[in-house]
């Protein structure tokens, strides 16, 4: 997964999550990249550092939070919420199985959403399989506004 700091021609700045570099071009090409705060198609990549996972976990008990008081930050959330919600399909607790039937080309390749353990989460990074917690996925369970 490559993260790249993102500004739009209205100077935004918001992060972006792509498979690849390549994802990054095609999917700005295709005019799929757009500020989460304006709505601008006028994306472009800034200098970012990249990131060195050194193996180093949060521990099991715990987990990473966040307390989003700034309304941008806030309108971010519930654009990415929107995408995953317009653009996924709710697989619920088959997530695994049907992660793995799209990774190993027996299901058509498209976004899923659903459930998973951290133990399923982490046999799928085992095999190759990318996938990410949704830490708003209460946004996805109700209306979105």
């Amino acid at each position: 997964m490559k993260v790249f700091n993102l500004s739009c021609d209205n100077e935004h700045p918001f992060e972006g999550w792509f498979a690849s570099a390549d994802d990054f071009d095609r999917q700005q090409e295709a005019r799929l990249v757009e500020c989460p705060v304006c709505g601008s198609h006028a994306v472009r990549k800034l200098l970012s550092a990249p990131r060195i996972n050194k193996g180093a976990l949060a521990p099991k008990d715990r987990q990473p939070v966040a307390m989003p008081n700034d309304a941008a930050m806030q309108a971010m959330l519930l654009q990415m919420a929107r995408h995953i919600q317009a653009n996924s399909e709710d697989v619920g607790e088959r997530f695994p199985e049907e992660a793995r039937r799209i990774h190993y080309q027996e299901a058509p390749k498209r976004s899923i959403r659903g459930l998973a353990s951290p133990e399923e989460a982490a046999g799928l990074a085992d095999e190759g399989i990318e996938v990410m917690p949704v830490p708003f996925s209460d946004l996805l369970k109700n209306p979105l506004q």
